[in-house]
């Protein structure tokens, strides 16, 4: 077997170190401190483009969502969050949070090592299961975020299949757009949630493998895909579908599947991927799909590979979250109760709310800066929290308040956001659209 030397991985290096630090001279080079001016012109760009992020420091207390805990600069204030992911509230819920606690005494707090090494705890075994059977799929496999099931499946699962070509829908999230970036695989882009367009896609590609990579509901605008007709175009040409589910698992379906489930196509979707941390409160990502693509998945993706896995009383939290909404609907009737209620008030007072039929709500501004002065006047003036929502994350012109309602919001905080919205409107000027929803 040929011995390799360090110049057969890095050209250029020397073969052996030198006699001592004193034999290296010191050559020229640019200086040191000129390096932070590129990160500066960085975020100095960022700033002139009203596009830059700040964290508002909030603290949830259980027991209290959606009110928290404004550690403002000038000392801790009270607000009422209108944006949070936690769509149901089950990130307080009694059932979860001792399902957490309990298994923390027990188990500790840490996973202690990667899946492969130590991290395979039984509370994230079970959660498997618990997953593989909301979708009716042979197997589940779970991950460190949601962000990360995707980036890591489509980038393996690209690799695995020779000549694979990647159809993405033209608005997909990030983490697909940069795991198909990272499988090396062709990708074609059709138009949003256009069949027509699919389908032309499909048939000029009818002799290589593929799939057909889409989401259920998309976080921004909150319109929802066809997902049964997507499915079933993919399989009349031989490609198989990947579907994100990530802003739909927990809330649509008769066990809260997802809109898989409520649209009757699990059956014809290869490969569900998901999340933890929206509807079932807690973190974490996942794909359920055949054994097979499961493990070959488990056994090839870095990202799943190379990682801690999630703790054990993490597992147990979400693991009591999807048991609790496979068999309780209460949530998901009183949050649509209430997402109709705020639909109803934004309108009518003019507000200009983008109405796709689901829980996400975008406001439109349309403009970065007056987006980022809204939100900032809502917090300070109002004490109501809804982060603004700029390019890169939605197309320049298309800025947003995006108000998600949970059921946990009351009637009076309904009143009170509507009244706050209306107020900041008037004081920056910005466009009302009385008696019509508006268009993108």
């Amino acid at each position: 077997m040929e011995e390799l030397s360090p110049t057969h991985f890095l050209p250029g290096l020397p073969l052996t170190a030198p006699a001592s630090r004193r034999a290296i001279e010191p050559q020229p080079g640019p200086d040191p401190l000129a390096y932070g001016g590129y990160f500066q012109r960085a975020l100095d760009r960022l700033h002139g483009e009203s596009r830059y992020r700040v964290f508002v420091d909030i603290e949830r207390v259980a027991g209290r969502f959606p009110e928290a805990i404004w550690h403002a600069p000038g000392g801790a204030r009270p607000v009422t969050v209108w944006c949070s992911n936690d769509y149901l509230g089950m990130g307080q819920h009694p059932a979860v949070v001792e399902a957490l606690v309990a298994t923390a005494q027990r188990n500790g707090v840490g996973a202690g090592g990667t899946r492969n090494i130590s991290g395979n705890s039984h509370p994230v075994v079970a959660l498997e299961g618990e997953l593989a059977d909301l979708h009716g799929k042979e197997a589940a496999l779970v991950f460190s975020s949601g962000y990360v099931s995707n980036q890591a499946s489509l980038s393996t699962i690209g690799r695995l299949i020779p000549g694979c070509l990647m159809i993405s829908d033209a608005d997909n999230h990030n983490s697909i757009i940069e795991g198909i970036r990272q499988s090396g695989c062709e990708k074609a882009i059709f138009c949003h949630n256009d069949l027509a367009h699919l389908e032309a896609i499909l048939s000029a590609a009818r002799d290589r493998p593929k799939i057909v990579v889409f989401e259920s509901v998309y976080s921004m605008d909150g319109d929802v895909a066809p997902v049964a007709a997507i499915a079933g175009l993919a399989r009349r040409y031989g490609a198989m579908t990947y579907l994100d589910e990530v802003h739909a698992v927990g809330m649509y379906g008769a066990r809260g599947a997802g809109i898989a489930e409520a649209q009757g196509a699990s059956d014809i979707v290869d490969i569900l991927e998901g999340t933890l941390a929206k509807a079932y409160g807690v973190i974490g990502g996942y794909i359920a799909a055949s054994a097979a693509i499961v493990d070959a998945i488990r056994s090839c993706a870095p990202g799943f590979i190379f990682t801690t896995a999630l703790p054990p009383a993490t597992a147990a939290a979400a693991c009591a979250s999807i048991r609790h909404l496979k068999g309780s609907d209460a949530e998901r009737r009183a949050q649509r109760g209430q997402v109709a209620a705020v639909k109803q008030a934004l309108a009518e007072a003019g507000l200009p709310v983008l109405d796709h039929g689901t829980h996400i709500l975008p406001v439109l501004v349309r403009d970065a800066g007056a987006c980022k002065a809204a939100a900032d006047r809502l917090l300070e003036r109002h004490g109501i929290y809804i982060q603004p929502i700029n390019y890169p994350t939605v197309p320049k012109g298309l800025e947003r308040l995006r108000i998600t309602p949970t059921p946990l919001h009351t009637d009076a905080q309904i009143g009170a956001l509507v009244e706050a919205l209306a107020e900041v409107w008037g004081t920056l000027g910005l466009p009302l659209t009385p008696g019509r929803v508006p268009s993108l």
